[in-house]
């Protein structure tokens, strides 16, 4: 029975290693992103799902993310044409031109806006997501943030512009968001006795599944895993507000290790064994976070390695010949949404879930090579 365990045990890391340098890992990148540029070649294009949409809307902004993480690692002039297009079709500006808007979702364009300007500068690129934030802090409410999401879609946006800028009040805004979203909002959204988030102030905790698991989307938490790695990226580590960013990214890599599949993927509710399938957004995002973690210096290798190379082998596997992902779940707030989650099904809208697959493959390639 030894004989037979060990002899299983190096089947499955052989298995593992394979696809696992840097150069496969990025190749599979590209096929899915090379797919999804075929199929939406003009950048400026509306989307589609449901009803027409300015595509400067989450959904796309989370891509883009993505995409200059994919050309950080493998620079490529489309990516930045493709992006510096569809920036200006926008004028830079939040979703649909609304300069007051207070919704976390309109403003995640500003990431990828601000990650541009640092290339090619040109302070039109920022100016008007600033005018935006201005209006924001303005209003003296920084309870905004009721779901967790939006401490995604908005968070590091704030701290890029704290950074680039140099003006403190923009950090110091996004941190009062989030320490009130954290330890307030609906009776507070972060758990800390379990490390995980519910997703939001309609959810009362303790908010439970059918099998009387507590109920923490896989992709809300990834969400927020994710926000806390590009948020502390613009933090120097003796800030104060890094410390307690990093004790909860501490926290959550904890509890997401623990509820790890033993085929790499994470439940769609992290800790129940309801809507139990395959899903590849929350474990792009994890694997994200894990490997940044593991970067710099704030996780241990021998601890978080292994969890991150189940992860790769699970998501290589969602990634059909031609590019397109199978596995992602569509649009919602909570497991249930968008259900059953399958290797074919193409999700509402089809452009976020790869935005969170660049992040993770990106971010992992590092790791394999070193960097």
């Amino acid at each position: 029975m030894r004989i037979l365990t060990t002899l299983i045990a190096c089947i499955l890391s052989l298995a593992m290693a394979q696809g696992q340098t840097k150069e496969e890992i990025l190749t599979v990148a590209k096929r899915a992103n090379d797919y999804f540029m075929a199929k939406w070649n003009d950048p400026t294009e509306p989307t589609k799902a449901k009803k027409i949409r300015p595509n400067n809307l989450w959904t796309r902004a989370v891509y883009f993310e993505g995409l200059m993480a994919l050309n950080e690692v493998e620079p490529q002039q489309r990516y930045i044409d493709y992006t510096k297009a569809w920036g200006e079709f926008h004028k830079w500006g939040p979703y649909s031109q609304n300069i007051n808007t207070i919704d976390a979702d309109h403003q995640c364009c500003a990431q990828t806006y601000i990650m541009y300007y640092r290339m090619v500068g040109g302070d039109e690129k920022i100016a008007t997501m600033r005018k935006n934030f201005d209006n924001q802090i303005a209003t003296g409410n920084n309870q905004r943030w009721t779901w967790i999401d939006a401490i995604q879609m908005a968070m590091p946006a704030f701290a890029m512009m704290a950074k680039t800028t140099g003006d403190r009040k923009y950090m110091d805004y996004a941190m009062q968001s989030y320490t009130w979203s954290r330890d307030t909002c609906g009776g507070k959204l972060f758990n800390t006795a379990e490390g995980l988030w519910w997703r939001d102030a309609n959810f009362v905790a303790p908010y439970k599944e059918k099998d009387g698991k507590n109920c923490y989307w896989s992709r809300g938490n990834g969400w927020v895993y994710a926000a806390l790695c590009r948020v502390m990226n613009e933090l120097s580590p003796k800030d104060p507000y890094y410390k307690l960013l990093k004790n909860d990214f501490l926290m959550m890599s904890k509890a997401l290790l623990a509820c790890q599949r033993e085929d790499g993927f994470w439940n769609a509710s992290l800790v129940s064994q309801d809507f139990a399938g395959k899903e590849l957004t929350g474990t792009s995002l994890f694997l994200y976070g894990m490997s940044w973690g593991l970067r710099n210096g704030i996780l241990k290798k021998k601890d978080y390695m292994p969890a991150m190379q189940k992860a790769w082998a699970a998501l290589a596997t969602c990634v059909h010949n031609d590019g397109f992902l199978g596995y992602v779940q569509g649009s919602g707030d909570r497991p249930a949404s968008n259900q059953p989650v399958t290797y074919v099904k193409e999700p509402d809208f089809d452009d976020y879930g790869l935005g969170c697959f660049l992040l993770g493959a990106t971010e992992y390639a590092k790791v394999t090579s070193g960097k």
